[in-house]
């Protein structure tokens, strides 16, 4: 069984999405700096692109933590993700 790990280090999650080709988003419509989304493959409909300036600025105001899994449980790389609230 794969494990996830909840971060908050900006450097980890970068890298992270990077690695897989994501990139950051934010589903559109919404208020107060969005509900943040990691955009992988071609661009969802739902989703607009952000920068990574704005992605990390809505995740410290919403005192967020990035919950990743690196691989599956069979040994594949994993693209999950969830943020949580990190109070």
């Amino acid at each position: 069984m794969s494990e996830a790990t909840a971060t908050d280090k900006h450097e980890e999650i970068r890298r992270w999405v990077e690695e897989r080709n994501g990139r950051p988003a934010r589903v559109k419509a919404t208020s107060n700096g969005g509900l943040l989304r990691i955009d992988f493959g071609e661009p969802e409909e739902s989703l607009e692109p952000i920068s990574w300036e704005e992605f990390f600025r809505v995740f410290d105001e919403n005192r967020l933590l990035f919950l990743h899994q690196d691989k599956t449980a069979d040994g594949s790389l994993s693209r999950f993700n969830k943020f949580i609230d990190r109070r």
